[in-house]
């Protein structure tokens, strides 16, 4: 469902200092904003920023850039990332709103990403034709793969049985390997875990978070695209 326009959030955008209003001109230069270089983690699909702002104050070791389709939700995670740090600088930490199916055209191999998160992304179950949406499809992990280093890692979390069966054979596909694999995340004692307002909503409910971590591994010289 996507959230009602509010007002606020353009002018609070404007005036935040680690909001980037376009990013496509920072591409291959996304580490040369923070003041400390250290690991870059990118969430794509950040939402609300629940678990963004607390894994990025409680991670001040790690530079995030969060991304998100939509303005106005970046505009509260502006706000829950301004209750987390307090009077403190955010430092840590960029927002930027872009469409994240064409992450590419805005990250690079000069940005060497150590880490993505994907989490409960749209399962685009509806149709076969609708599946390479996916943000896990392998059209998406190949692009991952331009700017990740190597050994880098995907953390992908998701409520969703079919999106995450189909989502092993796309990694495994695409020369990432499974590290981590747990179908109820809240059982398996697996930590950290930042928990974002959807995760509640489904914990809440009773539903099981199926949770990953896949590192990418070299591509064998016979390597073909999967469909």
């Amino acid at each position: 469902m996507r959230m009602r326009a509010k007002k606020w959030v353009k002018p609070e955008l404007e005036i935040c200092p680690y909001y980037i209003q376009n990013p496509l001109p920072l591409r291959g230069q996304w580490r040369s904003l923070f003041p400390k270089e250290q690991p870059f983690h990118v969430e794509l699909g950040c939402g609300k920023g629940f678990a963004t702002a607390k894994m990025a104050r409680e991670t001040p070791e790690v530079n995030f850039l969060a991304v998100d389709l939509c303005s106005t939700v970046l505009g509260v995670a502006r706000r829950n990332i301004a209750a987390q740090y307090g009077e403190d600088p955010v430092d840590n930490i960029r927002l930027t709103h872009f469409n994240i199916m064409w992450a590419s055209r805005f990250l690079a191999a000069e940005d060497r990403v150590d880490r993505i998160y994907i989490q409960f992304c749209n399962p685009w179950n509806q149709k076969a034709s609708q599946h390479k949406r996916r943000l896990t499809h392998p059209r998406q992990l190949m692009q991952y793969r331009e700017f990740l280093t190597e050994d880098a890692e995907i953390w992908f979390k998701t409520d969703d049985d079919p999106l995450f069966a189909a989502s092993q054979e796309y990694f495994a596909a695409c020369g990432f390997q499974e590290k981590y694999v747990t179908l109820d995340l809240h059982a398996s004692g697996f930590s950290p875990n930042f928990v974002s307002e959807h995760e509640k909503l489904y914990a809440d409910q009773g539903v099981p978070i199926k949770f990953g971590v896949y590192q990418k591994k070299p591509l064998p010289a016979d390597f073909v695209l999967p469909e």
